[in-house]
Formats: C-alpha cells, sequence, structure tokens
C-alpha cells in the first residue's frame, strides 16, 4: 500500500485515477509520495520513506531540487498539461497591450454615476485608443510548449512572427508553422519586434535577461509580455522603460510589490494557467508519473533526475539505483549483481548532471545480500527494489 501527501489540493480527476493501493497520508511523515502545487518545501523536512514529490505545475521555485536528489527523492513537474491555458492567457495579454481595454474599463466605471455615460463614452474613448496585432512583428523567446503554440496562432491571426530557441526539440520545432521566422539570438528579436512575448525557463542565462541592455536594443514603444518567470525581467529597467516611452506596455502574470503599482503595467493575478481544464490536466499527469515511478520505477518528467524508462516491470526482478554520476559504477552495480549468479536481462543508465539513474532488470529477485551490497557502492543514493 502506498501512502500520498498532499500539500495543496489538486483536481478530483486527478485523485480518481489513484487505484487501490494508493491512501491518502494525513501526514507528510508517513508519505510515500507528497503532491504539491505551490506550497513551499525549502524549510521542511524530508521523511526518509519519501520516494517522489510531484508538482501539479511545471515550475518548480517551491521545491528544493538538489536537497531531494541527494536524498534519492526524485521530483516531478507537468510540463505541457497547462500549456493552452497560458497560450491563450498570452494572446489575451497581447491584445491588453495593444489596446487599453483595462484602462477604458476602469474610466467607465469611475463615470457610470454621474449620468450621460453614453455621451461621456463616446467623448472620452479616444484616449484608450489602441492599435491592432494584424501586420505587426510578434517575437517568441522560447518555442516550447507555451511560446510554440503562441507562434502558430499569431501567424493565423496575421502577425509577421519570429522566433529564437537555441534548445529546440526536435517535436516541438515539427509542430512550428513554416512562415515563422527562425533567429539564432535574442538581439535579432530585439531589434525587429513591435510585441516580444517571453517562454523561456528560469536559468542562470535567462534571469533578468530583460534589462536595461536588452531593452536599449528593441523598438521603441515595444510591448513586452512575460508569462513565464517574474524574474526574467529586471523591474528597475522596466520601470525606467516605460517612464521614457521605450517600452509602451508591460504585461506580466507576476505582481510584486514593485510592478503591481507601476505605471504602465497591465498585472495579471497569476491566472495563466487558472483553469479548470488546466488543473485537471496537471493533476492527471501528476498521479500517473507517481504511479509509474512507484510501481515500475520509471521516471519521465523529473528535474532533479534524468528520464529513465523500461516499460512494465514484468521481469521476476527489477532494481532502481538513483546515484551520483561518476565513473565505474555501473560496472560496480553488474559485479554486484553478477556476485550473486543472478543474471541482468536489461539494463538501462541515463545521467543528467551530477545525478544518475541505473535501472536493472533480473531473471531472479535481488537477495537481501545484493541489495545491500548496492548500498555501499560509492555515489548511491537510494536503491528501490521494484520486484
Amino acid at each position: 500500500m502506498y501512502q500520498v501527501h498532499y500539500l495543496n489540493p489538486i483536481s478530483p480527476k486527478g485523485t480518481a485515477l489513484w487505484r487501490d493501493n494508493y491512501k491518502t497520508a494525513d501526514s507528510a511523515a508517513s508519505a510515500d509520495a507528497i503532491v504539491v502545487r505551490s506550497a513551499s518545501m525549502h524549510d521542511m523536512e524530508l521523511p526518509e520513506n519519501l520516494l517522489a514529490v510531484a508538482r501539479a505545475g511545471a515550475g518548480v521555485n517551491n521545491i528544493p531540487l538538489d536537497k531531494m536528489a541527494q536524498e534519492g527523492i526524485v521530483v516531478f513537474n507537468t510540463p505541457g498539461a497547462n500549456a493552452n491555458s497560458v497560450m491563450e492567457m498570452a494572446l489575451c495579454g497581447m491584445l491588453l497591450g495593444s489596446r487599453d481595454v483595462v484602462g477604458g474599463i476602469n474610466w467607465v466605471q469611475s463615470i457610470k454615476d454621474e449620468g450621460d455615460v453614453a455621451k461621456k463614452v463616446e467623448k472620452g474613448k479616444a484616449k484608450f485608443a489602441g492599435h491592432e496585432i494584424k501586420d505587426k512583428k510578434l517575437g517568441v523567446i522560447g518555442l516550447g510548449a507555451v511560446g510554440g503554440p503562441l507562434a502558430n496562432a499569431a501567424i493565423k491571426l496575421g502577425m509577421e512572427v519570429y522566433g529564437c530557441d537555441p534548445f529546440i526539440s526536435i517535436d516541438a520545432a515539427w509542430h512550428l508553422d513554416s512562415n515563422i521566422i527562425r533567429v539564432n539570438s535574442r538581439d535579432e528579436i530585439y531589434a525587429q519586434c513591435d510585441i516580444i512575448s517571453l517562454h523561456t525557463p528560469l536559468l542562470e542565462d535567462t534571469k533578468k535577461m530583460i534589462n536595461a541592455e536588452a531593452i536599449s536594443k528593441m523598438k521603441d514603444g515595444v510591448i513586452v509580455l512575460n508569462f513565464a518567470r517574474d524574474l526574467l525581467v529586471d523591474d528597475e529597467a522596466m520601470e525606467e522603460a516605460l517612464k521614457s516611452g521605450k517600452v509602451s506596455r508591460y504585461v506580466t502574470d507576476f505582481p510584486n510589490d514593485k510592478t503591481a503599482g507601476m505605471a504602465g503595467v497591465v498585472a495579471i493575478p497569476h491566472l495563466g494557467a487558472s483553469t479548470e481544464e488546466a488543473e485537471d490536466n496537471c493533476a492527471k499527469m501528476a498521479v500517473k508519473q507517481v504511479m509509474n515511478y512507484l510501481e515500475n520505477g520509471n521516471i519521465i518528467n523529473s528535474v532533479n533526475f534524468p528520464n529513465c524508462d523500461m516499460g512494465v516491470c514484468n521481469k521476476p526482478g527489477r532494481i532502481v539505483v538513483l546515484h551520483k554520476n561518476i565513473p565505474n559504477t555501473i560496472s560496480r552495480f553488474t559485479t554486484v549483481v553478477a556476485s550473486d549468479n543472478i543474471n541482468i536481462s536489461d539494463m538501462l543508465n541515463r545521467s543528467r548532471g551530477a545525478y544518475a539513474v541505473t535501472m536493472l532488470d533480473l531473471d531472479e529477485p535481488a537477495s537481501e545480500k545484493v541489495v545491500n551490497d548496492l548500498k555501499k557502492v560509492e555515489g548511491v543514493l537510494r536503491i528501490r527494489v521494484i520486484r
């Protein structure tokens, strides 16, 4: 029986997928797996029996990934499950940035009790006029699960679309409209585009990528959309750009103490993935990934260990070893197993940075001696006996 603890409520369409050998744990202390959305886990004491954490969403800033890896705890996220929801919000943001809909709505509310509203609207609406997005140049930085579909949708709306993503996957590239103009650097996006939309992860290379230097390369009156991560944009630089008119509007889904009151900002309360469909999809994906790992040892969509998948376990024995990525480790594993005269029928090893996973399918169940000897191999973080 596996026990699962929820740090945040998740969609019932996800929890309905648990099979009969799963039950809800009242606390994290007894959990084999934890499902989380936004709750912070950085100060949380990790129970020894915890095997997996699933983030029902894409961002994992609330989870101490390296600390989890050191304890042999696999962290999953659900990339793409909420992509359409975020993409639609980015389209909305593009329109909100191009036409002062928010300002107009707020103005109507301010005059609603003054009488002659219809006449005042006709007289005053000109100050909220904007421009169409058709024929404008859109630059999409990051052509993955959200950026790619956004670029495709913009083509259908009659925009000229430029895309930049040096790490685009083959699958994502295949799904891009052939009319999208691929460029090699963000500088080309800055120089060419009327609207720039950010869809990259938060990395050292992308942190505050929209800074004073980047903004100086942009066209005057550019619109910047941020539906990816708050820290991709330098708020101080953006404030100066808005004051000078270099940036006409900044639309962000991540309000903070500064941007919430900043002139020229359309601050949306992190609604990108807040649809019923997105929450359902994230919950279902998270549950399926946890069950696959607990029952078969397969790792799909992990953010702190490499993906490693050997399918449904139908061999007499299967062992999953989570370990540090150091030389000669695999030969040590095979030596330990062979020393007990057990044949390895199949094996898979994958590495990712400092960490690695080795899966061993065996012709008979591993003895307690083999398991204990594997634990003694240098760099081993956790051994899981699946069967």
